[in-house]
Order: C-alpha cells, then sequence, then structure tokens
C-alpha cells in the first residue's frame, strides 16, 4: 500500500507574518497538462494569492505557475484563476466565516499528496502593527534563550 507521500512545491511564509492563521484546510487543484509537469519542476509562487468564494466555489488568484518549456501552444497563462475542489459544507463554513470583519482565506502551501495537487488554505485574520511587533519580540527572546543555553552546554 502507498504511504501518505507528500512532496512540497511553495511555500507562504509571509502569510503567518502578516495574519493569524485560525483554520487549516486541504483544497484540491484543477490544473490544465503543462501546469501539472511544471508544478513537479517546482516553478510556483503563491506570495501574492488570494483565495476568494464566487457562487458557491473557491477560486484561488494571483498564483504563478510559471509556463513549461517544452509545452508550446499548450501552455495556459501563468497568472490565470484557479478552481480548489473541497467538500460543500466546508466552503459555507468558511463564506460564512469571511463575512465576518478582518477574516480572508489565503493560501500557505501547494504540495502533490499521492500524485495529486493540492493546497493549503488558512482562513486568516489580520494582524495589527503592535501584533507583529510582540511576535518578533517573542521570536528574539526565543533566540536568545536557545544562544544562553548553547553557551552553557558548551562550557
Amino acid at each position: 500500500m502507498a504511504k501518505d507521500s507528500q512532496k512540497l512545491i511553495a511555500n507562504n511564509k509571509k502569510v503567518f507574518h502578516d495574519f493569524f492563521v485560525e483554520e487549516q484546510y486541504e483544497a484540491g487543484l484543477v490544473l490544465h497538462g503543462t501546469e501539472v509537469k511544471s508544478l513537479r519542476m517546482g516553478k510556483c509562487s503563491i506570495k501574492e494569492a488570494f483565495v476568494q468564494i464566487d457562487k458557491g466555489e473557491l477560486y484561488v488568484y494571483g498564483m504563478h505557475i510559471s509556463p513549461y518549456e517544452k509545452g508550446n501552444l499548450f501552455n495556459k497563462d501563468p497568472l490565470r484563476t484557479r478552481k480548489l475542489l473541497m467538500h460543500k459544507e466546508q466552503i459555507h463554513k468558511l463564506a460564512g466565516k469571511c463575512k465576518e470583519k478582518g477574516y480572508t482565506i489565503m493560501p500557505l502551501q501547494v504540495y502533490f499528496r499521492d500524485g495529486r495537487a493540492k493546497m493549503e488554505i488558512g482562513l486568516c485574520r489580520g494582524k495589527k502593527l503592535y501584533d507583529k511587533r510582540q511576535d518578533i519580540a517573542k521570536r528574539d527572546q526565543r533566540r536568545e534563550m536557545e544562544k544562553e543555553f548553547k553557551i552553557k552546554n558548551l562550557s
């Protein structure tokens, strides 16, 4: 039996800096042939991407998949809107949460699971400037503690 194999293609670390990620979901990606080949080569960017719900369906905007070199006329537009596959109940739940003030849906990472392209999306709430400063201060404090611990263990 096949293991739950997962190959990471693109990661969006910026989301965790700019937003509080409250819930995470997995969605399938609807792609065309040469896009899948480009993804397998790791040529994908989701830094500027966002997800919206339109007529009860999820779509990702701004996701860049570079054209496949050997694809010529079969290549699609690198920035085209792509559909995401999720259960209707999950989409309705996300739609209800997105209507609340300050919530948005952001792509967190793109990966292959058992040969299928998947995207992990997160229900996010925007951070204020003071929240970002708190996170930076906590990270610096943790680094200092790790540094002190390392120095103590070497002595």
